[in-house]
Formats: structure tokens, sequence, C-alpha cells
């Protein structure tokens, strides 16, 4: 099977019209919007960034294209760029598959939210589109499905080896009958 060679970073700024969100030009021509503000908020490392915005509008593109850096010590991966740019522009799984997963699973809200781990109001989001569905999330309803296929197969197969079982036993039993 190939391998899947992931885009390099070629060009990176700064977006002046949304906070912690950075447009990006990718060696296969794609153009990205990409929102940084998870990771932002959610590491140590980027404690500067929030503490000097300044300093994240200074964003540039690190060597071959494989990272951003702002400074020596902070930078962000081309490979975490490209999943957050991919989960946002919805390409892991749109709105509508995921609402359409819940409805075919015969899923509530709550439902859903226990199966795949989450808050009530995260799957809510999702299937608004007010939020995108991460990668790890949408696997998890593919994974969901595949199990469910897999023990509806067993639960076919069960039944049959029941039926086989009761035709064999069938004739001993009418056969202990008559005698």
């Amino acid at each position: 099977m190939p391998r899947k060679v992931l885009p390099r970073i070629v060009v990176v700024k700064a977006d002046s019209r949304k906070p912690w969100t950075l447009r990006l030009e990718w060696s296969n021509g794609v153009s990205s919007s990409v929102d940084v503000s998870g990771h932002i908020g959610a590491y140590k490392l980027y404690q500067p960034l929030r503490q000097a915005p300044e300093l994240f509008r200074a964003v540039r593109l690190g060597d071959l294209g494989t990272d951003i850096v702002w400074s020596d010590e902070i930078d962000m991966s081309a490979s975490t760029l490209w999943r957050l740019a991919q989960e946002q522009a919805g390409a892991t799984m749109s709105a509508g598959e995921f609402k359409s997963w819940r409805e075919r699973r015969a899923y509530t809200l709550d439902t859903a939210a226990r199966a795949l781990g989450i808050g009530r109001r995260t799957v809510s989001y999702y299937e608004q589109g007010e939020k995108p569905i991460p990668r790890v999330v949408a696997l998890a309803t593919r994974a969901l499905d595949a199990d469910s296929q897999s023990l509806s197969r067993q639960k076919i197969e069960t039944r049959a080896e029941g039926a086989a079982r009761t035709k064999q036993r069938a004739p001993k039993a009418a056969a202990r009958k008559e005698a």
C-alpha cells in the first residue's frame, strides 16, 4: 500500500482578523486557515504566546517546511497543523456524517456521548458543525460500527449453529419417543 506523504508548509502567516489562527499554504497547493487556540491554550510550551500576542504574529516557516516556529523554543509540527486543518475543514468527518452515524445507530445525544466518552454538549456541537470533529472521534465512530457489525455476524452465526443443533437433536428425540 502506498504511503501517504504529508505536504510541507510553504507559507505561514498569522491571520490578523482571527485570534490564534494561521493562514497556511501547502506544497500540494492546498490553502488552510487553522485555529490553533486549543493548542496555544492547552500546552505550557505556548505560554509565551498567550502572554504576548505580538509573538504569535511573528510566526515564520521552519526548516524544510516541516514545522513553523515562533522562537528557538516554540514551534509546531506540520503534521499537527495538517491534522488540525483536515479536522477543521470537516475532512475527517462532516457534521452531517456524524449526525447520520448517531441516527443510524439510534443513539440519543446522551447515548452517543457515553459511547464516545465525550460530553453531550460536545456531541451537539459536532452535529451542528460548531466544532470540528477530531480524527480520534471519527475513528471511534467507525470502530463502534465495526464492532456492531461483528456482533451482528456473531449473533447470526450463533443462531445458525443453534438451529443446526436443534435439527440434529430432533430425530434423536423422536426416536426416543417411539421407543
